[in-house]
């Protein structure tokens, strides 16, 4: 019997026609290559605004140091083994729970933009809203693009041009096919495909932010999103040319004198710096290191904490106290709809922080230090900021760096920074003591890559990353 690969199966028939009464999960049904397609663009854009194009994996945000737990106790008291693995990089990640979202729900994301772009293909186009058409098709390319960079940053090596070729990316699946099995391509034709996907992307988007909408992507998104993806492959230049384009099309900061320190939600969901809307799962690991406001288990990293300067008005925006004595994340770009998932979008901030480390890295420190202090001025009290100077392009380097760490936390970026930076030369090992014991994660190690969910392997066959 044909094996039916596991990526699609628990998408819901309903999602996928919009028209089927479904109560069943996709395995009570039997795969089939004659699923009902949508047929009208109005159909298309329904898939591509239901929620999992809107999720992202948290794994990395449980892996990475922003974070301890307040207590031996409360680290006992998780109710997922994965968390506490999480943790302390334990090899063993699942611990036999089957606990697949992190891998299940981008490769969702890439079923509705198969589907899509499937059907868009076999309508007449010329008998349709052509630029409505081409926002429909770029949209669907961006979702994937989006999709596979989350799954090949989470289950693969971080990208070095040298090994890419070798070492095991993610199944690339470019059909809404489900009874069709893929092997593991190569992190380099994973990479290939998801910059092919957005550089398609990109002419059809519209180049202005749909203000009112951020869930959907433009043109500025489109360039942020390829800014970020060049940076974890250490293309320095290239990142810094889709900075450059994507500023160009929108540059907005918000003066954090303008943002209230006392509100746990202290932006909307239209705030001038969100460029694209993403969010942490939230219905995986129910201790709440996805639910920011929530989370009683946790504490920032003291670390963290205590590199903020005084005047800078980000702690106070960023983090409040709990009775506990842990502090944790506010809400920050996901505004009161999001109010329990971590942000995980594009906003501007971050364009700006790449634009910076890339001037850095090409030894032009007037322009890395000016991209640095436009970010920072909005980020302390009014006439209370000295513009950043660097003495050379180390040093340029390590106030980017820093600013980075605490600009862009808990946004599930500073993991995919650990593998890059560690790719550099960077050295940095990762500690944690709990009841006694130091747990440590050299750099370069076997368990930054992530293991493929044990049922996943299980059904379609494919490699298991070692650990």
């Amino acid at each position: 019997m044909k094996k039916t690969y596991r990526i699609y199966s628990t998408i819901p028939l309903l999602v996928l026609t919009l028209f089927i009464s479904c109560k069943k999960d996709f395995l009570d049904a039997k795969p089939s290559t004659s699923i009902l397609q949508p047929q009208t663009l109005d159909d298309f854009q329904g898939l591509l605004e239901n929620v999992n194009p809107t999720l992202s994996p948290v794994l990395a945000t449980m892996a990475a140091d922003e974070y301890y737990f307040i207590s031996y106790e409360l680290f006992q008291s998780t109710p997922t083994v994965t968390e506490r693995n999480s943790y302390i990089w334990a090899k063993d990640l699942f611990g036999g729970e089957v606990t697949g979202g992190n891998w299940r729900v981008p490769y969702s994301s890439v079923f509705y933009a198969n589907s899509v772009l499937a059907g868009l293909d076999k309508i007449d186009k010329d008998k349709n809203d052509e630029k409505r058409y081409n926002s429909i098709k770029g949209w669907a390319l961006y979702a994937r693009a989006f999709a596979y960079y989350e799954l090949v940053s989470n289950f693969s090596p971080a990208y070095d041009a040298a090994t890419a070729t070798t070492e095991l990316g993610v199944p690339i699946k470019l059909s809404p096919s489900v009874d069709e099995l893929q092997p593991r391509a190569t992190v380099q034709q994973t990479y290939e495909q998801i910059l092919t996907d957005l550089k398609n992307a990109i002419p059809l988007l519209d180049p202005d932010l749909p203000i009112a909408n951020r869930n959907r992507p433009s043109q500025v998104a489109g360039h942020a999103l390829l800014a970020r993806i060049y940076l974890s492959m250490r293309n320095y230049q290239q990142a810094e040319e889709h900075a450059d384009s994507s500023l160009e099309l929108y540059k907005k900061l918000i003066d954090y004198n303008s943002v209230s320190p006392t509100n746990i939600q202290p932006f909307n969901m239209n705030n001038d710096e969100l460029i694209f809307y993403k969010a942490g799962l939230t219905n995986t690991y129910l201790t709440a290191l996805t639910r920011v406001a929530l989370n009683k288990f946790i504490t920032i990293n003291p670390a963290i904490i205590s590199s903020y300067k005084e005047n800078d008005l980000r702690p106070g925006v960023y983090f409040a106290k709990l009775g506990t004595g842990g502090t944790i994340m506010k809400m920050m770009y996901n505004g009161a709809a999001a109010s329990v998932a971590s942000f995980t979008g594009l906003a501007t901030d971050e364009v700006y922080l790449v634009k910076a480390e890339c001037a850095a890295r090409r030894n032009d420190l007037e322009t890395s230090m000016r991209y640095l202090n436009d970010l920072l001025i909005n980020r302390y009290k009014t006439n209370t900021f000295s513009p950043l100077v660097a003495t050379g392009q180390s040093d340029a380097l390590d106030k980017v760096l820093s600013e980075r760490r605490k600009e862009l936390i808990w946004r599930g970026l500073r993991w995919s920074d650990l593998k890059r930076l560690n790719k550099e030369g960077a050295n940095i090992t990762l500690t944690r003591e709990l009841n006694g014991v130091t747990y440590t994660l050299p750099p370069n190690d076997l368990r930054y890559v992530f293991p493929i969910p044990d049922d996943e392997i299980s059904l379609s066959g494919i490699q298991q990353n070692p650990r």
